[in-house]
């Protein structure tokens, strides 16, 4: 009895310093709010496009700067094939270390299609959400990661010891399927703090405008492509563009990609026809409970009005449609590009032809199977002349909902009178897999308060102040960073 008491005394007088600590650091993220917006500005300012080759590396060299300046002790820029990468460790004599992956990179962008500048990061009002950043990587992922070291500079400003020990990765190819991931990861000096690690997270931008706050347990894997049809690999068509009215009598190479591409998928575009590709995973029960527990929830007029779609495919009912959202592989055209496509006609026969794909997978499934199929499969059905170029990807990810990394999640969420909704997977993809696959084996996720979106689209945005109580902004998403890392640190 003696010894539960004591037990029970020392919780409480943890729980009650930590409530001091807390307090105490909500007053420095206040007084330090102007700063967090400048430095989210200042990093939107430089945009890091690895597609473009642009700004590198000056956008590493920024990332292991903000690092610095956030706390990390020990800061290196370490090359790869492609883009460099960052590796950061802040050893605070915590007895617990917790992983943190970063991606500096974003998506390009046409200022044309922006109503406000994409890298001047403007403050502008929004109706019925509040005061954002508007900028290319606002919510993807520079203002979540700007909210992350700004609880850093919360907490060493208002003189608290930080709950755990930190090793960041960060790299600059996510946009492209982060196809070096595994040269900065699997190094020995990151793998070994790694291995240090009770797992890894990315911040996030959990909330969407409703309030309701998702925690993902794993992500769709990717494979990012080329298929290019050309006549000088064909061997038929022409070499170079030529007059149309020749089609009378010469192959066209951008029909050839045309008639490749429709093997790849059933009539509708919709079931993958890939002779022999990897067979995914069914839902378990599980997964398909969690599913119907998140589509009572979710609003699906809202989600179509966001979307901008009428219809799911096959006109399914909301449940359904999400567990086909989980649980299906998709093979997807992002574009194709192939002769004269300016103003007016210009009759030509195009000498060439491609279009830009992407496979999401889900578990069972991995990348290399998905891409040895995919060639094959345009061999046997007599497309082997077509070049099929990957740029990048990686196998899908996932954690256990029991998982330590997971729970202080729900744990911090449910203290903020959020009931969060658990979801098998993002439909989109994240190389947590370099993390959750053998030889490091780490639970892997998401968190953050607050709320952004657009990205990858024109007006992506970040909200700084919120025009609604249900959604925290730039402070309330720094605020939650800290109370999950002491969270984290219990």
């Amino acid at each position: 009895m003696k010894r539960a008491l004591i037990a029970i005394a020392v919780f409480v007088i943890a729980n009650v310093a930590i409530a001091d600590d807390l307090s105490d650091i909500k007053r420095e993220v206040a007084k330090r709010h102007d700063e967090a917006v400048k430095r989210l500005q200042d990093w939107i300012a430089l945009p890091s496009i690895a597609a473009e080759d642009r700004n590198f590396p000056a956008g590493a060299e920024y990332m292991a700067r903000l690092a610095r300046e956030a706390g990390f002790q020990q800061v290196a820029v370490l090359t790869t094939d492609g883009k460099p990468g960052v590796f950061a460790t802040l050893d605070a004599g915590a007895p617990k270390t917790v992983g943190l992956y970063f991606m500096y990179d974003v998506k390009q962008f046409d200022p044309a299609e922006w109503t406000s500048p994409p890298l001047e990061a403007r403050i502008v009002d929004k109706p019925n959400v509040g005061k954002v950043i508007v900028g290319r990587g606002a919510v993807n992922q520079k203002g979540p990661e700007s909210a992350f070291l700004a609880a850093l500079h919360a907490i060493r400003g208002a003189g608290k010891k930080m709950p755990v020990n930190l090793v960041m990765v960060a790299e600059g190819e996510e946009e492209i399927g982060s196809p070096h991931i595994g040269q900065l990861v699997h190094r020995p000096e990151v793998e070994a703090a790694l291995r240090k690690c009770s797992g890894v997270f990315m911040p996030a931008a959990s909330q969407d405008l409703d309030g309701i706050v998702t925690v993902s347990l794993g992500a769709k894997g990717i494979v990012e492509l080329e298929l290019v049809s050309s006549g000088e690999k064909w061997g038929r068509g022409p070499a170079k563009d030529i007059h149309s009215s020749l089609k009378a009598m010469v192959d066209s190479p951008a029909w050839h990609l045309v008639k490749a591409l429709d093997t790849l998928v059933s009539a509708d575009g919709n079931t993958i026809a890939i002779d022999n590709y990897p067979t995914p995973r069914p839902l378990n029960a599980d997964e398909k409970a969690m599913i119907a527990a998140a589509s009572a929830r979710r609003s699906e007029a809202q989600s179509k009005k966001s979307l901008g779609v009428q219809h799911w495919i096959d006109d399914l009912p909301w449940q359904q449609a999400n567990e086909r959202l989980e649980s299906q592989p998709t093979v997807n055209i992002e574009g194709l590009v192939g002769g004269y496509t300016g103003p007016g006609g210009k009759t030509i026969l195009a000498h060439r032809a491609v279009a830009k794909i992407d496979m999401r997978l889900v578990p069972d499934m991995k990348k290399d199977d998905a891409v040895a199929a995919l060639k094959a499969h345009l061999a046997k059905r007599g497309f082997g002349d077509i070049e099929v170029n990957v740029t990048g990807g990686y196998d899908p990810t996932g954690t256990a909902a029991t998982a330590p990394l997971i729970q202080s999640q729900v744990a911090v969420l449910k203290r903020a009178g959020i009931d969060p909704v658990l979801w098998p997977r993002n439909a989109g993809s994240y190389p947590g897999y370099v993390f959750t696959n053998p030889p490091l084996s780490l639970a892997a996720g998401h968190f953050g308060l607050g709320h952004g979106s657009g990205a990858h689209a024109p007006d992506e945005y970040y909200v700084i102040e919120s025009a609604t109580p249900k959604v925290q902004g730039l402070d309330g998403a720094v605020m939650s960073f800290v109370e999950y890392l002491y969270e984290l640190g219990r």
